[in-house]
């Protein structure tokens, strides 16, 4: 319980490092936001195809694999259809001081968005953790935080650009990154007192994080032109959990 606490705070404290930085930053270009979009799309990805859903399949068969994958992908479909909320938008173009409900929502629906997407990460996370293999919950846990900063970055990059105080945009990113954390509790807690079904929850977090991969992520670092940098970006990614998937052996 102890190495759960630590290294799931850890992955969820990461969203708040990654806010830091965006605390000295007034602009960031199209390009750079796309390159640390695609990054992090990169690591999900591999997270999942690599760790999360070749776990379940050990530990399962096909059916069960299949029915966990479409269960994540249809939980975040009704969550995104039937709750309200609002996705930054990621161009950072808007002057500083403007209305965010205007092109982006107001504050409390783009928390809402950004709970939506860190929903399936800290399942994955809990999820992991209390499956009694530490090397994949390692991995994920790597992953997860990896992937947190530079999405903690952008949030907290938009919101300064929309005109919200540098306080009140570091205090948002420590409330996304403790819903995260809640929800890796609520995940570990899950599978730990019904272990019969972590087959099931290694594959629904990771259809879960495939689904906001495709329907988030990706098509944002693609609107603003730069698809090859964008592709690049994404393919290091992978390499990079490829990588760390293979030294945890």
């Amino acid at each position: 319980m102890n190495d759960f606490v630590q290294l799931s705070l850890a992955a969820s404290v990461c969203t708040v490092l990654g806010a830091l930085p965006a605390l000295l930053f007034k602009h960031v270009s199209h390009r750079g936001k796309d390159i640390l979009l695609a990054y992090a799309a990169g690591i999900m990805v591999a997270a999942s195809t690599y760790g999360l859903i070749p776990s379940a399949l050990r530990l399962s068969n096909l059916y069960v694999l299949t029915a966990g994958i479409l269960l994540g992908t249809l939980m975040l479909t009704v969550l995104e259809l039937y709750i309200p909320h609002s996705d930054p938008d990621h161009s950072l173009s808007n002057s500083k001081g403007q209305d965010p409900s205007s092109n982006g929502g107001p504050y409390s629906l783009l928390l809402m968005a950004m709970v939506l997407h860190n929903l399936p990460e800290g399942l994955s996370t809990g999820v992991s953790l209390a499956s009694g293999d530490s090397d994949l919950g390692w991995l994920v846990t790597i992953a997860i935080g990896l992937q947190n900063v530079p999405e903690g970055f952008l949030v907290a990059l938009f919101l300064i650009t929309q005109g919200t105080s540098r306080k009140l945009a570091l205090v948002y990113s420590v409330l996304i990154a403790s819903t995260e954390w809640l929800a890796s509790g609520v995940g570990y807690l899950f599978a730990a007192r019904l272990n019969f079904l972590i087959p099931y929850g290694l594959a629904f977090a990771g259809g879960a994080m495939l689904y906001v991969v495709y329907k988030e992520l990706i098509p944002e670092s693609h609107g603003d032109g730069n698809e090859i940098p964008a592709t690049i970006a994404f393919i290091i990614g992978t390499i990079t959990m490829i990588g760390l998937t293979t030294l945890l052996g």
